[in-house]
């Protein structure tokens, strides 16, 4: 109302300073009902602005009067809403606070302020489930199928409880159901592959990888990831089945996998002994050494060293540089290389290794492994002392997971259903590798070497003492190793002397 009494005045005076800037104004006349008034031009678009104004202002009025009902209404309507709003988000501020009782008071509130049926249902099922009143939250999610919007909510819902309560077949079914949905969840998708995982159904697995990918439910390196790590849970199973078909199987399925994903170890160490048992050495040398090029395992170069058993130590070696320059910057390449110095006992390349992994010596790094191929470097150096010294500090330092996938008799991945459905799982969402065995700090490959009892520095003062020299070098301390000096193990316990026999008391007689 008052723009529109300043657009009337702006237009009024506009008018009058262009008639003033004009010279003669003129006169107007007006004849009402037999009256007769005359005055200026100017006088006349002023009262005329004045009526104009006064009209305006009557008729914008009388519709405020009009509207007044709708206003009232309307506040009415907007103060409820504020209401329900408040109520709707107290409700859900006590479910994350934990406050079931408040949340379901705050729920059966909204349901009489709120118009916003969908987050009044959400609110509801939610707060009974906070109140851990299992009833309430089957009802309130059942409730959510019959809204299209609520449906797949009102699923999880049910499958969480179903979950919850141990019904496995409820949860898969709901699980199901969800899945069938013109748009899946994630959420139901992961539910229905981890219960073919957990049942071992590797076969089932793969073809729902397939139908979630052809949905653009799962990302291609997702599925490239699931295809890879259970086609080596297949091989696995089939590698050992009486029938030459099923064998041929596990070896295509290991090769498939190996291609598909050359940084997974598993497929990887699979394919090469398969095609080693087929007498396909080469294909089986290209597989390892692509493994290792895209990711050094351990169990990767132990495979590829046994692929061939007639052959020198210096011949291994040489064959084992092959597989170092896949990847010579790789820490597991460092390893490789005083092993293959080892094999060949050069020690001045025993020296030039073991230089090389001082950035793997650091006490914050340093592993039980590295400190059992320290020991043994030290013993092919003839240094006892060293040798005694790393297997000592391998007993404080951690594992290593990698090599916790080899087993006591050197198997690498020897993993039970559960452990490769742990495997699936995380190499599919990840990319990365579980160590089930290390979890559960199981025995492996032993990495540390067999040092010989007798206390080799002992043996100065053992030659000093045979020869009966004048001066023997004794140590501040001896302790223990004073038997040492008598030629005696020290680490054979001492045989206790022979208590001397008691005389025998005798009476002379006169």
């Amino acid at each position: 109302m008052i723009r529109t009494f300043l657009i009337l005045l702006a237009i009024t005076v506009l008018v009058t300073l262009g008639i003033g800037a004009a010279g003669e104004a003129g006169t107007a006349s007006l004849i009402w009902m037999g009256y007769r008034v005359d005055t200026s031009a100017t006088a006349a678009i002023i009262l005329i602005g004045f009526l104009a104004l006064t009209a305006v202002c009557f008729w914008n009025l009388a519709l405020w009067l009009s509207r007044s009902p709708q206003r009232q209404a309307k506040a009415r309507a907007e103060a409820r809403r504020r209401q329900a709003d408040d109520t709707l988000s107290k409700g859900f501020v006590a479910i994350a606070a934990g406050d079931g009782a408040e949340a379901r008071r705050h729920a059966v509130k909204a349901i009489d302020l709120s118009d916003n049926v969908p987050l009044v249902r959400v609110l509801g099922a939610l707060a009974a489930e906070t109140a851990q009143d299992d009833v309430a939250t089957k009802a309130a999610y059942s409730a959510m199928l019959s809204v299209p919007e609520l449906k797949l909510a009102g699923l999880k819902g049910l499958m969480t409880l179903a979950q919850k309560q141990g019904d496995r077949v409820e949860a898969i079914r709901l699980a199901e159901e969800a899945y069938s949905q013109t748009k899946p969840a994630m959420w139901a998708f992961r539910t229905l592959f981890e219960a073919r995982l957990t049942a071992g159904e590797w076969a089932e697995a793969l073809d729902l990888i397939e139908g979630a990918l052809g949905r653009k439910l799962i990302s291609p390196i997702y599925a490239e990831r699931a295809r890879a790590s259970l086609m080596a849970a297949s091989a696995a199973r089939m590698e050992t089945a009486a029938d030459t078909a099923t064998r041929e199987q596990a070896l295509d399925y290991a090769v498939r996998a190996a291609k598909l994903q050359p940084q997974f170890a598993p497929a990887a160490i699979m394919a090469g002994r398969l095609l080693a048992a087929h007498n396909k050495l080469g294909r089986a040398e290209d597989v390892l050494e692509a493994a290792y090029a895209a990711q050094p395992h351990p169990a990767i170069w132990l495979a590829y060293r046994d692929l061939v058993n007639d052959e020198t130590p210096r011949d291994r070696a040489r064959r084992l540089q092959g597989l170092v320059d896949r990847n010579p910057a790789h820490r597991e390449s460092r390893l490789l290389n005083l092993e293959r110095a080892l094999m060949t006992h050069t020690k001045a390349d025993i020296r030039t290794a073991m230089a090389a992994l001082e950035p793997d010596l650091a006490e914050e790094v340093v592993t039980r492994r590295v400190c059992g191929l320290m020991a043994k470097a030290c013993l092919g150096l003839q240094d006892m002392d060293g040798a005694r010294n790393w297997v000592a500090k391998a007993s404080l330092v951690k594992a290593e997971p990698d090599w916790s996938d080899l087993d006591p008799e050197g198997k690498a991945f020897a993993y039970s259903p559960a452990d490769w459905a742990q495997l699936v799982l995380s190499y599919a969402e990840k990319g990365t590798l579980v160590h089930p065995r290390f979890e559960r700090d199981e025995r492996t490959l032993s990495e540390l070497p067999d040092l010989v009892s007798r206390y080799m520095p002992s043996m100065p003062f053992v030659k000093a003492a045979q020869k009966a020299a004048t001066f023997v070098p004794l140590p501040d301390d001896p302790g223990i190793y004073d038997d040492a000096l008598r030629g005696d193990d020290a680490d054979v316990p001492p045989v206790p002397a022979a208590k001397p026999r008691a005389k025998r008391a005798t009476t002379k007689t006169k």
